[in-house]
């Protein structure tokens, strides 16, 4: 998924072939275009895989904005970040130590492990692959109706 302005640049490079194009209009001082809306490569570009970054809203979407102990889903304003084994004990913020949770049973837990809280984990922490980053960014946004006939459909 690239923004308007930069679907504009690869069709001026020849880099894109334009597939479908909006009712919007893009004007310049001796040329005025419809914007794109989908675009094809004109051939195969590799790109580095990166790492999914370690970041809150990032944490909350591999966990799938649920709590880890109780397995209720809450809006990110209700959840915190947990980590299974407390700072306090040492305990890093790592991918792999901490955990989406909700309020209640962070208070709960305490400054213990699961294990101490006698609480259980649905699914231990982990680093989550980079499909799962990619996928992450456009899981919760609805496509444009133009891509319909190009996207794959469950």
């Amino acid at each position: 998924m690239i923004d308007w302005r930069r679907a504009i640049k690869l069709v001026c490079m020849d880099k894109v072939e334009v597939v479908e194009e909006s009712e919007r209009e893009v004007h310049a001082v001796a040329l005025t275009m419809r914007v794109p809306s989908v675009v094809r490569l004109m051939r195969f570009v590799r790109f580095r895989r990166r790492e999914a970054r370690f970041s809150r809203r990032n944490i909350y979407s591999r966990d799938n904005y649920s709590c880890q102990y109780c397995g209720r889903r809450f809006p990110a304003d209700d959840l915190t970040c947990d980590h299974v084994l407390p700072r306090s004990r040492g305990g890093k913020a790592q991918w792999n130590n901490i955990v989406t949770c909700c309020v209640a049973c962070n208070r709960r837990k305490g400054g213990r492990t699961p294990a101490e809280a006698r609480m259980r984990l649905l699914k231990p922490p982990a680093r989550p692959s980079w499909t799962w980053g990619f996928y992450a960014r456009f899981a919760n946004r609805r496509p444009p109706d133009e891509w319909r006939l190009y996207l794959f459909s469950k």
